[in-house]
């Protein structure tokens, strides 16, 4: 419904009340409606759900239209980055926002910062989900209130054309929610501790579930050691959990990405249950390493024997209890987890690596694609791996492969400055650039994200203030460094007060006071002061 035909309705409802709704103007309800569109966090989960859904059916048909999100630790965080897309690029299409467990276990915990090894209270999780969409949706209130003061402007002065163009605006006003990709990490539990957890994210706002095929109790960071990983009948027991949660809660378009940590996973916590040799419990032990046995002699005490390719293997098993796969096996480990997870309820894929290389993934996803053509994945751009250095190492392997003399570089030292300004520098700089488009076209990546982007933002900007302000600069480093930059880059933030909602507090109390309203926007407010 439009705006003026929402005031239209209701204006007749208000009239059925026979005065009593006297005071009532069916312009400021249409406005207070128009500004929050979204009642519930359901409502969200299923308005975002379809825009990914859509996205990915895009994505299919071109392999340029691939997404992206920035992780995020804080509403006002989401809500600035969702700010500057609309400010750059005109529309949201295609940006996502990320919710990382590793931040929310720095960032959000009560015990303090953590590492992320799920010990953060799971609570926590959908109550970052509904802060985010508490920010998007008063950027919206916030975008909004700004044009309906303009017609009102535009009303009083009678300039009709403005207020036409300006009502259009409303009518056709574009949200900033948009999806989030929310990390559930392995489930914090069971399946039945999933499933709950999961009802909890998805009534928060969330449409797409990130889950991982850890051990609840051992997880670790997917760029750590010690990983330990399940058999894929557990992992397929908690993907079920989250997709019987979307289901029961109405969000039917709801996504769920598996994500995979085998490539960089060495152990597991349990042997698989197999009933027929070449059954999936039977390919996950056919990984296990060990030794083979002739004879009960070769059995101590403790020691787990099981048949593998037709012949008795004691497993190697360590002091811990885990179990230790044979090295080398993790590529192969990884296709066997991401067809198993598409085959079973999975809508896309993450696959954890060790560096970023387009060539690598490339591998891998070209073979999950020989069974399941329309694989797609969520991949981590992650600032665990040294970008610089990676992308240099990379070109130099490639120049020494196509014959090009190296002498000039040190591989062991590519990260050096003094390589900064050189021909190879500034081709691994391409390189980089180029990494999401690439990664995309070639090896099928649909969303790109950056888990903790505004972790490192936040360290060296506040670093880089406390340097100066505390330094010789004083003062001048907050107004040169800080809010001259603001305006002079049109950061709305420079005026707070209107950000934090000054100004929709205003029309609100106009609505209820009329009159009388005490208002904090007249001529002594020092936000006048920035235009």
């Amino acid at each position: 419904m439009s705006y003026q035909d929402d005031i239209k309705a209701l204006a007749q409802l208000r009239e059925a009340q026979r005065g009593k709704w006297a005071h009532i103007s069916p312009e400021n309800v249409a406005r207070l409606r128009a500004q929050n569109r979204f009642k519930t966090g359901l409502d969200i989960a299923r308005y975002t759900a379809k825009i990914m859904r859509e996205d990915m059916a895009a994505y299919d048909a071109d392999s340029s239209q691939y997404t992206q999100s920035l992780g995020c630790w804080h509403g006002f965080i989401g809500q600035q980055k969702l700010i500057s897309i609309k400010k750059h690029f005109g529309s949201t299409k295609r940006r996502y926002l990320y919710l990382s467990g590793w931040m929310v276990a720095a960032l959000r915990s009560e015990f303090g910062p953590l590492p992320d090894q799920s010990m953060h209270e799971k609570t926590s999780v959908p109550s970052l989900i509904e802060e985010l969409y508490t920010f998007l949706r008063q950027a919206d209130a916030w975008e909004l209130n700004h044009l309906f003061r303009d017609l009102e402007n535009a009303k009083q002065t009678g300039d009709t054309a403005k207020a036409e163009e300006l009502i259009a605006k409303i009518d056709n006003h574009e949200t900033h929610v948009v999806p989030i990709i929310a990390d559930i990490d392995a489930g914090f539990g069971n399946a039945e501790a999933t499933y709950l957890l999961a009802k909890k994210m998805i009534e928060a706002g969330a449409c797409c579930i990130q889950l991982e095929n850890q051990v609840s109790d051992e997880k670790q960071c997917g760029h750590q050691d010690g990983k330990v990983t399940v058999p894929h009948e557990d992992f397929i027991a908690k993907i079920n959990a989250v997709r019987y949660a979307f289901l029961e809660l109405g969000v039917e378009d709801g996504v769920i990405v598996a994500r995979t940590d085998s490539l960089g996973a060495g152990l597991t916590q349990k042997i698989a249950v197999t009933k027929e040799p070449g059954d999936l419990g039977d390919q996950y032990n056919s990984y296990l390493d060990g030794d083979e046995i002739t004879s009960a002699s070769d059995i101590d005490n403790g020691d787990v024997v099981i048949k593998q390719n037709g012949k008795l293997v004691k497993v190697r098993r360590l002091a811990s209890g885990l179990y230790q796969f044979k090295p080398g096996t993790g590529e192969d480990r990884v296709v066997l987890d991401c067809i198993t997870s598409l085959q079973n309820g999975a809508d896309l894929l993450w696959i954890e690596t060790e560096k970023p290389h387009v060539g690598q993934i490339k591998g891998m996803v070209d073979r999950i694609r020989e069974v399941c053509p329309d694989a797609k994945l969520v991949y981590n751009n992650s600032p665990s791996f040294n970008w610089t250095l990676n992308f240099r190492q990379q070109v130099f392997d490639a120049w020494e492969a196509e014959g090009k003399d190296v002498s000039a570089y040190d591989r062991a030292d590519l990260m050096n400055a003094k390589y900064d300004d050189t021909p190879l520098a500034q081709l691994a700089d391409e390189w980089t650039q180029n990494f999401q488009r690439d990664g995309s076209r070639e090896a099928g990546i649909f969303h790109h994200l950056i888990t903790l982007p505004t972790y490192h933002t936040a360290a060296l900007s506040t670093d880089n203030l406390a340097k100066g302000y505390f330094g010789e600069e004083g003062m001048l480093a907050y107004v040169a460094g800080v809010q001259r930059k603001e305006i002079r880059e049109g950061i709305a933030t420079v005026k707070h007060q209107d950000m934090a909602g000054s100004n929709i507090g205003d029309d609100h109390k106009e609505f209820f006071h009329g009159d009388a309203a005490l208002k904090a926007g007249g001529k002594d407010n020092t936000m006048n002061q920035f235009g």
